[in-house]
């Protein structure tokens, strides 16, 4: 765990290249065709996220082909398939041979390459992680990187592995590829405005989308379709989307909280069309100094939106947002720093081009799994905490052995978390049925 570590030593190893770095690229196998710089690329999971990805790896300035796709669905890929062909011509080569559907055509994609991209609702992401790194390929994937802690402890796994055999690891937490954040927090680290001892974290929104049901759609068919509103492929969205703002409470703070309370409702979305999450959750994420940052996330419509971090320190505080913004003060509020924005690289974009720099250029310098990991897990107790209604921590959440997977991916097969007659489905209540959930 990381609870024990020096807070400064810790950023020091994460921030400059929002990674771990290592001197290793003497014994890293090179994984291309002798005598070529092509770096070939499978897409797993098409869509938008996917597709935007892949605009992003072209975007690396690399030589890039992409050679193999796969998704759950044929309509999915197929509109990704033409985007990107008409976008990028030949250097999308994948023959219909190449082009996988159903819930086990990214085994076959991921042996087709030598990075992949995994881009699919998050319940799947440690299973394809696992089997990237198994195959020996270098990974991006998506966050958040897990729904559940038994899903945690398999990319925690699959992350060792990938360290083992030197296979570069990022992860989609942008903000850690964005120079905003990287030159405050950097500042941080060196005691600008002293030790971190409270702060606030927000993701306050109008939602996302809803597909409505359609005729003959099985169970399986209409989840995965919705996926963002059922727990077993979405983690509610203190995970699949406040992840970005509580991983930034993790990397100023420098580790992990040792135990996280809240609450959370379902207020305004309560129809059945929005599954089993809330639209709501405030938690406390405690640290082993005593510190705590407030976490906020919320998914109203007419509201006013938020997203953005501040943090109080003993000698000052800061500001940070995603729009390139930050600002630190000294305790009597002079402002120390503040970031110019201009001409700062797209942190989407930036991602990838460092991964694929490293790649070419045969070196090993990103291990973003484990920290993508324990913020994916930060998020997950976060969900339990308001779920439940009680105080979790972290050792205890740990241990938990709650799979929200189904027992088997096929679209015959039920999910585990089913509609009554009605067509509704079950929603927490603090207090209640709480073994259910840890």
């Amino acid at each position: 765990m990381m609870n024990n570590f020096n807070r400064r030593d810790f950023m020091k190893a994460g921030t400059t290249l929002a990674a771990t770095t290592f001197l290793a690229s003497t014994s890293l196998g090179r994984m291309f065709v002798a005598g070529s710089d092509e770096i070939k690329i499978a897409l797993v999971g098409c869509g938008g996220r996917g597709t935007g990805a892949t605009f992003d790896a072209f975007a690396s300035g690399q030589n890039i082909k992409l050679v193999a796709m796969a998704d759950a669905f044929q309509d999915n890929l197929d509109a990704t398939y033409n985007t990107l062909k008409e976008k990028f011509g030949d250097k999308i080569d994948v023959p219909d041979s190449r082009k996988y559907v159903g819930f086990e055509g990214y085994k076959a994609a991921i042996k087709d390459a030598d990075v992949v991209l995994l881009a699919t609702p998050p319940g799947f992401r440690p299973i394809h992680f696992e089997e990237a790194v198994k195959a020996g390929k270098h990974v991006f994937m998506e966050k958040p990187v897990a729904v559940d802690i038994p899903g945690v402890h398999k990319v925690l796994a699959a992350a060792e592995e990938a360290k083992r055999k030197k296979l570069n690891v990022v992860v989609g937490l942008q903000r850690r590829y964005q120079t905003n954040y990287r030159e405050a927090i950097k500042r941080i680290q060196d005691g600008a405005i002293g030790d971190i001892h409270s702060g606030q974290v927000y993701w306050n929104s109008g939602g996302v989308w809803v597909k409505p049901r359609q005729a003959g759609q099985s169970e399986m068919e209409y989840q995965m379709r919705n996926w963002y509103y059922f727990n077993w492929l979405c983690g509610d969205h203190i995970v699949e989307q406040h992840v970005h703002n509580i991983d930034i409470a993790n990397w100023v703070k420098g580790k992990y909280p040792v135990s996280i309370q809240g609450t959370g409702s379902r207020a305004h979305r309560t129809d059945k069309q929005y599954g089993e999450i809330y639209d709501n959750f405030a938690v406390e994420l405690t640290y082993d100094d005593g510190s705590v940052i407030y976490s906020q996330c919320r998914h109203f419509e007419g509201i006013s939106n938020r997203v953005d971090e501040t943090f109080q320190g003993t000698k000052g505080r800061v500001y940070l947002s995603a729009g390139n913004q930050a600002v630190l003060w000294d305790a009597r509020g002079n402002e120390i720093y503040r970031h110019d924005p201009k001409g700062n690289p797209n942190a989407y974009q930036q991602e990838h081009k460092e991964l694929f720099e490293a790649i070419a250029n045969n070196e090993y310098k990103f291990d973003n799994a484990e920290y993508g990991a324990y913020s994916t897990l930060t998020g997950i107790i976060g969900r339990l905490a308001c779920y439940t209604g009680q105080v979790i921590k972290w050792d205890q959440a740990m241990a938990s052995t709650i799979d929200l997977s189904p027992e088997k991916y096929a679209w015959d097969a039920n999910p585990k978390v089913l509609p009554d007659a009605n067509g509704i489905y079950q929603v927490a209540v603090p207090g209640i049925n709480t073994e259910l959930y840890i």
